[in-house]
C-alpha cells in the first residue's frame, strides 16, 4: 500500500506564496498520476491539479496561472507551488496516488486515486 504524507501548510498573508510537498512511501513503484485535492470547511474535497508519470499537468480554473504542479521521480515526491494566493485558497490541502493511468476530465477523477494523505492546513488571511 502506498503512504502519502503532506508538508509545508501554514498561514500566508493575501498574494503570497507557498509551497506544499507530498512525500509518497509503500509500494510506489505501482504509482502514475498524482493530485492535490482542498477541501474548505463545510464544503466538498475539490480538484486542484494533477500531474500523469510522464509530467503531463492539470489545473482546476481557479488555480491556473498561479499554482504550479510537479513530481520528483522515481523518489515519487510530488509539489505544489501556490503563488499569489487569496482567502478562497484557504482549506485543508490532501495529496493523492492513482495506481493506474487517470483518465476522462480530471475535475471527475476523484475516484480513480487509490491512496490519500491526512492533509495539511493551508490558511490565507485577509
Amino acid at each position: 500500500q502506498v503512504q502519502l504524507v503532506e508538508s509545508g501548510g501554514g498561514l500566508v498573508q493575501i498574494g503570497g506564496s507557498l509551497r506544499l510537498s507530498c512525500a509518497a512511501t509503500g509500494s510506489i513503484d505501482g504509482i502514475n498520476d498524482m493530485g492535490w485535492y482542498r477541501q474548505a470547511p463545510g464544503k466538498q474535497r475539490d480538484w486542484v491539479a494533477d500531474i500523469s508519470r510522464g509530467g503531463n499537468t492539470n489545473y482546476a480554473r481557479s488555480v491556473k496561472g498561479r499554482f504550479t504542479i510537479s513530481r520528483d521521480n522515481p523518489k515519487i515526491t510530488v509539489y505544489l507551488q501556490m503563488n499569489s494566493l487569496k482567502p478562497e485558497d484557504t482549506g485543508v490541502y490532501y495529496c493523492a496516488a492513482a495506481r493506474a493511468p487517470r483518465y476522462g476530465t480530471p475535475d471527475t477523477a476523484r475516484h480513480q486515486y487509490d491512496a490519500w494523505g491526512r492533509g495539511t492546513q493551508v490558511t490565507v488571511s485577509s
